[in-house]
């Protein structure tokens, strides 16, 4: 066990890195800062009697995260295999709002179909505009106060790029006024306005192991300038926000392209951790003549899968492949500690002292950040099979499993 470091140099640089408000709705995957940070939230110091369920909806099956904007919380399902639906509901009450569907369903290859056929893509939305990007890799924009639709774009249609062997994975980010998502033949850049394409950059080989990337972007400033953070299915990458132009990048090993997490950039580094691959954290750094390297600062034995870790004080929590939860020091990687077996997923929301953690089994743990051991304060039941990422609005957790969407109150 590593002793605790107090050097808090990571996380202040980390904060300085954050391209969103760290307040506000939770608009989209991961939250207002795309981070799963709350960094003003206040949270009871047990879950066990102050956790009270508001209302519940019942629904059929998504990985998409709840978004909300303005009061309304919008969540996705697909519906018998062949049609993927839209509900807006008060956040408030659970009353139905408005509800849009279309045609989008597809199936998986045999060995991941016990990952599901449904949708998986979290929704991002923002004042005008909530896009949805469905299974078949069709970007859709509908207005967020009526549900009607301003635009779509059929990605393989439009752009003869491959249908996803698994679908469409990642999740959409909307940044003054455009969309940055990751489809089945490359990341795009399209107009939040009409849909029509910016850039395309990173494009892929068609294929089952290399289209259709699972990790979902994000936007910080390293060396200075302010540009898209991604991981394609090889990659890990830094991208011009006006060009689509690659800044850097740095190829990363894993399991039939299986680079889930969304990047973790701690001031000019970048951590991340592929399936049967390894954890690594890497130095950006920008020279003369603006060119740009990447060096490895550190790596060791620890896999990630599909959970996206948290930066809490000068260490990086992650869930692993093995189910086990870790503590890694952001210094030199170092394994401070690890745990016994949970479930296959977790999601997490941190206020940068607690951690909000849902357990794909439905179970809600909340953890007391600590680089010396790991100190469950409290958990409770809350869901089952909870795949979609859990989001937290002032007092409120939303939650989404395979059968309902659920709204709790902090008491």
């Amino acid at each position: 066990m590593r002793p605790v470091l107090r050097m808090m140099t990571p996380v202040l640089a980390a904060i300085l890195a954050v391209p969103f408000a760290a307040g506000g709705d939770w608009s989209q995957w991961r939250g207002p800062s795309r981070d799963s940070l709350l960094v003003d939230a206040v949270w009871p110091d047990a879950l066990t009697g102050n956790l009270n369920l508001v209302w519940e909806r019942p629904h059929a099956p998504s990985y998409s995260g709840p978004v909300v904007q303005d009061g309304v919380v919008f969540t996705t399902e697909t519906i018998d295999k062949s049609t993927e639906r839209v509900t807006a509901y008060k956040l408030d009450s659970g009353e139905v709002v408005w509800s849009k569907e279309w045609p989008g369903a597809m199936a998986v290859p045999f060995f991941a179909a016990s990952n599901g056929d449904w949708i998986r893509s979290t929704p991002a939305v923002t004042q005008g505009a909530l896009v949805i990007l469905g299974m078949r890799d069709v970007l859709v924009c509908l207005d967020p106060k009526t549900g009607e639709e301003k635009w779509r774009v059929d990605f393989p249609t439009a752009m003869g790029t491959p249908l996803p062997s698994f679908g469409a994975v990642c999740s959409p980010m909307i940044d003054d006024g455009a969309v940055y998502v990751q489809t089945g033949g490359a990341l795009v850049k399209v107009s939040l306005s009409d849909g029509s394409l910016v850039w395309k950059a990173l494009e892929n080989a068609a294929g089952m192991m290399s289209s259709g990337a699972f990790s979902s972007p994000t936007i910080a400033t390293l060396c200075g300038k302010r540009q898209l953070v991604v991981q394609t299915r090889q990659e890990l990458c830094g991208v011009d926000l006006d060009t689509g132009g690659v800044l850097w990048k740095q190829a990363i090993e894993a399991f039939r392209g299986m680079n889930i997490l969304t990047p973790l950039v701690i001031g000019d580094r970048v951590f991340t951790s592929a399936h049967s691959g390894k954890a690594q954290l890497f130095d950006v750094s920008r020279g003369e003549g603006d060119v740009w390297s990447v060096t490895e600062k550190w790596s060791q034995k620890s896999q990630a899968y599909m959970s996206s870790p948290v930066l809490i004080g000068d260490s990086i929590y992650l869930h692993l492949k093995n189910q086990r939860f870790a503590s890694i020091a952001v210094a030199d990687g170092d394994i401070n500690w690890t745990s016994s077996p949970f479930g296959k997923y977790w999601s997490m929301v941190s206020n940068g002292k607690q951690i909000l953690a849902l357990d794909n089994s439905g179970e809600l743990l909340l953890i007391q950040a600590d680089a010396s051991e790991l100190k469950v304060i409290d958990k409770q039941k809350v869901a089952e099979d909870a795949w979609a990422h859990i989001a937290v609005q002032d007092d409120l957790l939303i939650v989404r499993d395979l059968r309902a969407i659920k709204v709790f109150r902090w008491k």
